[in-house]
């Protein structure tokens, strides 16, 4: 049995956790906050890490590639190269262009503390350059992200798409991606069973992520 470490608030523990889903893979969860993740099993002390009867493998974009290959069925990368390819190029973008840079933003946006004046102009900047660039390789015209197919970066999209609006609107003003169609996709998306699933479970625990981390700020 698959153990998936982490929390249901973070993004990337529900970029792996749909991939499971999608995939109709059984697994288990097993609640690891940071600061409290197993040292040998999450080196960095990040989440998420899945633990599997051959040890733990740290690090979404490793896990996610490891968990396609483990059963035929809903596969997350095209049989092609070039199309498995271009798959990756886009959760390169959506997870280091995009949702990386974004994140920069998140201490104010969402968690009540404060960035610099020059460190939000400077990543708004960079974040209206990195999203027109997405733009030119996402498949807004077909069911998914990238194609016909459900993929690994759709894994990304859903997850990451969603805090960089809400982010750039609360820190900027506007939704940098306002003119890409991203709700009408998101939408689509939350249509999926396994979507559902993953919101439901990341609002209760974003709700238990803030008790936690007040928590921690009283002692």
């Amino acid at each position: 049995m698959l153990t998936l470490c982490g929390f249901s608030a973070s993004n990337y523990y529900n970029k792996v956790k749909l991939a499971l889903m999608e995939k109709r893979i059984p697994f288990e969860e097993e609640l690891a906050w940071l600061g409290k993740t197993h040292p040998d099993e999450s080196p960095l002390g990040k989440v998420p890490y899945l633990r599997t009867r051959h040890g733990a493998i740290s690090e979404s974009d490793a896990i996610i590639e490891y968990v396609d290959t483990l059963s035929p069925t809903a596969p997350l990368l095209p049989a092609d190269p070039f199309a498995a390819a271009k798959v990756r190029e886009l959760c390169v973008y959506l997870n280091l262009h995009l949702e990386l840079v974004a994140r920069n933003l998140y201490p104010q946006a969402f968690f009540g503390g404060k960035i610099s004046d020059a460190t939000r102009d400077k990543t708004l900047e960079q974040l209206r350059k990195n999203i027109a660039a997405f733009a030119k390789i996402a498949r807004f015209d077909t069911p998914f992200i990238a194609g016909e197919q459900f993929t690994l970066a759709d894994c990304s999209a859903i997850v990451h798409l969603p805090l960089i609006s809400s982010a750039t609107k609360i820190m900027g003003g506007t939704d940098l991606l306002a003119e890409l169609p991203v709700r009408d996709y998101l939408a689509r998306m939350g249509e999926r069973p396994t979507v559902q699933k993953l919101n439901a479970d990341r609002k209760a625990n974003t709700i238990e992520l803030m008790e936690h981390m007040q928590a921690q700020a009283a002692r």
